[in-house]
């Protein structure tokens, strides 16, 4: 019987540890940026209220599904001066990393569209109860800075209700550029800290080890780094070079384990 009870305390160590794995690799958040496009429409002007942005997880979270991210560029935009490259940026902030099915955009009520110099309110009645739902369906690493562009076609997204009045039932394309990469790895012995920088020219990104000997390097933009891991001067360990380490925009490069 105290074999079997030995046994099963092993098994439960080795869960909670992985599970602990688990959790330090799904801390590291992901960052956002949202801005807001146009492809050109028949109009004087197209007002949108924008009010707040809310992803959509795919449920990966314990207790909630939609995160509010946090602060948001709210505002009326004319969608016909968001053109020839011009865009406005709505939010630019860290959330949790993983798997996203959706980005709605939640509107206020003065939303209105411009026709021959005479301004029309846009019935918006969805979207301002749950937002207007823009399918991505992207999975988010940690680490890594993802900017989503909203191209709103304003011309497809004007209905004319045919009694004078207009509405707005949104053509949105969702696109997604990853503007960063980033350097993982682990350093064993992890009971003291490490320092860890990657330099490329005079560029120069730093981070520590955390408790298990894991770290990462966010927001590494694209090219090939050097990187030193450097041990706390009183654990006696040696630094460690590792040179031409290529970042990829969009993805984590690994240096793996390594041993002091």
């Amino acid at each position: 019987m105290k074999y079997v009870i030995k046994i099963s305390l092993i098994m439960l160590a080795v869960i909670f540890l992985a599970c602990n794995e688990d959790d330090s690799s799904s801390e590291e958040p992901a960052r956002l940026s949202v801005k807001l496009v146009d492809a050109p429409g028949d109009y004087d002007a197209v007002f949108v209220d924008v009010q707040d942005v809310v992803v959509k997880y795919n449920g990966n979270l314990d207790d909630e599904d939609d995160v509010v991210i946090g602060d948001v560029n709210s505002g009326i935009y004319n969608l016909l001066e968001l053109t020839g490259g011009a865009s406005v940026l709505l939010v630019d902030d860290n959330i949790p990393a993983g798997n996203i099915s959706q980005i709605r955009l939640i509107l206020g009520t003065n939303n209105s569209v411009v026709v021959d110099g005479e301004t029309f309110p846009l019935s918006t009645p969805s979207a301002q109860q749950s937002g207007l739902k823009i399918q991505v369906n992207e999975t988010l690493e940690g680490g890594i800075f993802y900017e989503f562009i909203l191209d709103f076609d304003a011309d497809k997204s004007i209905v004319n209700q045919g009694n004078g009045g207009y509405s707005l039932k949104p053509v949105i394309r969702a696109s997604t550029v990853a503007e960063s990469g980033a350097i993982s790895g682990t350093v064993n012995p992890s009971d003291f800290q490490t320092e860890v920088i990657a330099v490329s020219g005079e560029l120069e990104i730093t981070t520590y080890t955390d408790a298990t000997g894991n770290f990462v390097l966010s927001g590494v933009p694209n090219g090939v780094y050097i990187v030193s891991i450097n041990p706390d001067p009183e654990s006696g360990f040696e630094s460690q070079t590792f040179v031409d380490v290529e970042v990829v925009n969009g993805e984590v490069t690994s240096i793996g384990n390594v041993e002091l």
